[in-house]
């Protein structure tokens, strides 16, 4: 072979409908050529032969949809293929009353031994999917068992527990919680008389909850990855992540090519590993995988807890039993200035990407100037992350210190159909404005993208990206109402914010989230073209086959073969 002789092409995925995420790429292109792990060339189809020769794999979808596998670059990995794993499904509609919820938590306590935690995952804003508007109460949870410590765990901010668990956990009407956790500031709900009733907010990480062993997490991990995401077409993810194991076996997983997706890993200090640690994280985790499939992207904090637990810190009162009266609480604001301003510092002289959990709009604003006191966001890929900022912006005001500081803002689409209506029984009026704006933020010129936030209460589907794309165009919400119908978007916007924008979050854009010579050749084939359907049909396409780095990792079909 000369000079002036191309070396061929390993793959080429034919396809007369490329959706590349690029309006100016040639409609023509019907062809993607792979060498290696990256992309090659788009080809019409006449020219193929120009890079092929016996070698080169040729696979041939019809007139199926090609595009760039989904970005997803905010979700827990981990604790979403724990979820997976002996905890009881309680999620709304599946279990749709109190009744239905003690009946499947029962049948988990049957089988459990005495003394062992029974623990069951419901939806955030339960108490809003329930027929009884309501959460269950401790004593309702004792009809599961009086020998067994039962939680309900209603998302990841708000958990309820049977009396038993209360006793383990030495919650008791003189029980005072402590002033800080590393979600929001814990808090317990009481009665009238002082009693618990069960509902503990921002506690999670302090329950003593049955932990997995390293060989079941392992199995989790192997068998949930592919579930929650491969089969959807997520082929890059940004892990928030929960433990130093969970960590070294996707690590391990990568390192001998089993691991489905890249991973973008943001250490949670101080849920994972301490602030300092995770700033020198090479202590605690080897990593010996390729960084194109793993790597220590950078570090999360939690500025506020969770709208469900009325801990985010919000710039208007919340409502209480309905009504505003002389109430005045807004949330807390759950991290120290100092500790803050050390992060910053921190992250940046380790060169690593910080992304601050900032629910409500006061708790967006306090992360701003704290950014801007300390010379605003870095830049490139370690530019600051305000995760779900874009969720609830009553105000531009909000938006404006996202510019001063040069923040990125990363909200959730599936939050609209999880509990974007319910903002206003929170906020009353204040709650109606500014929810998932992302059309009026768009036209503002503001770069969005879209990811699950999967933890424990997703809804169902909520690791499809297409339903994310759905959720962006129907905007409709978990009752059937339609909220805010102005601020749909375009399909294509849309897409984008699943693809090319969500891979700009994690500064890869130039390596990822669309089709192009030179890019990572991850690439999906769906079972129909997302321009062709109707909108309620989105969510239900199949992705039919999964490309990740030149190498063929999923058929829905089962074979290898690109039937």
């Amino acid at each position: 072979m000369t000079d002036s002789t191309p070396e061929p092409a390993d793959l080429i995925v034919l396809s007369r409908r490329i959706i590349t995420m690029d309006p100016e790429t040639d409609p023509r292109i019907e062809a993607v050529a792979v060498r290696g792990k990256r992309i090659l060339r788009l080809l019409r189809r006449e020219d193929i032969a120009s890079v092929t020769n016996e070698k080169t794999r040729i696979i041939d979808v019809g007139d199926r949809p090609v595009m760039p596998g989904f970005v997803d670059p905010h979700a827990h990995i981990e604790v979403a293929c724990r979820s997976s794993f002996g905890v009881v499904d309680c999620r709304a509609p599946g279990c749709g009353t109190i009744d239905e919820v003690v009946a499947a938590l029962s049948a988990k306590a049957v089988e459990t031994p005495p003394g062992e935690w029974v623990v069951g995952q419901a939806n955030l804003f339960f108490d809003r999917k329930l027929a009884e508007k309501r959460f269950p109460t401790r004593y309702e949870l004792d009809r599961v068992s009086n020998s067994h410590p039962v939680a309900l765990r209603a998302g990841g901010h708000l958990t309820i527990l049977n009396s038993k668990a209360l006793a383990v956990c030495m919650i008791d009407r003189n029980y005072s919680p402590p002033p800080y956790s590393i979600t929001g500031l814990p808090s317990v709900e009481r009665d009238e008389s002082g009693e618990p009733t069960g509902i503990v907010k921002e506690m999670d990480n302090l329950l003593p909850f049955s932990a997995m062993d390293r060989k079941q997490l392992a199995a989790a991990l192997e068998t949930g990855i592919p579930k929650l995401f491969t089969q959807f077409g997520v082929t890059t993810i940004g892990e928030i992540s929960e433990t130093v194991d969970g960590l070294q076996i996707m690590n391990d997983m990568a390192a001998s090519d089993e691991l489905p997706v890249s991973v973008r890993t943001y250490i949670w200090a101080p849920g994972t590993l301490s602030l300092e640690a995770a700033c020198n994280w090479k202590k605690s985790i080897s990593v010996t995988a390729s960084d194109d499939l793993f790597r220590i992207q950078g570090v999360k904090l939690f500025a506020d807890g969770g709208f469900s637990a009325k801990s985010a810190a919000v710039k208007n009162p919340y409502l209480v039993c309905g009504c505003r009266g002389g109430h005045t609480f807004r949330g807390e604001v759950a991290l120290d200035k100092a500790f803050a301003q050390k992060a910053i510092q921190l992250t940046q002289n380790a060169g690593l990407q910080l992304a601050v959990h900032a629910n409500g709009d006061r708790a967006q604003e306090w992360v701003c100037d704290t950014v801007l006191e300390m010379g605003g966001a870095p830049t490139g890929r370690v530019r600051t992350r305000i995760e779900h900022a874009g969720n609830l912006m009553p105000s531009e005001v909000t938006a404006d210190k996202w510019a001063a500081a040069g923040i990125i803002p990363v909200p959730q689409p599936v939050f609209l159909y999880t509990f974007g209506e319910y903002f206003p029984d929170y906020l009353g009026d204040y709650g109606k404005l500014g929810r998932f704006s992302f059309a009026t933020l768009m036209k503002q010129g503001w770069r969005l993208s879209g990811s699950s936030d999967v933890w424990v209460g997703s809804e169902s589907g909520a690791t499809n990206p297409l339903f994310g794309v759905w959720c962006c165009l129907k905007r409709q919400t978990y009752s059937g109402a339609t909220l805010d119908a102005e601020e749909a978007i375009t399909l294509d916007q849309a897409l984008r914010l699943h693809t090319l924008d969500a891979a700009a979050v994690l500064g890869e854009d130039d390596v990822r989230g669309s089709l192009a010579p030179g890019k990572f050749a991850d690439l999906i084939v769906l079972d129909r073209d997302p321009h062709t359907v109707a909108v309620d049909e989105l969510p239900k396409i199949k992705v039919d086959h999964v490309f990740k780095n030149g190498k063929q990792i999923w058929n829905r079909n089962g074979s290898d073969a690109a039937n």
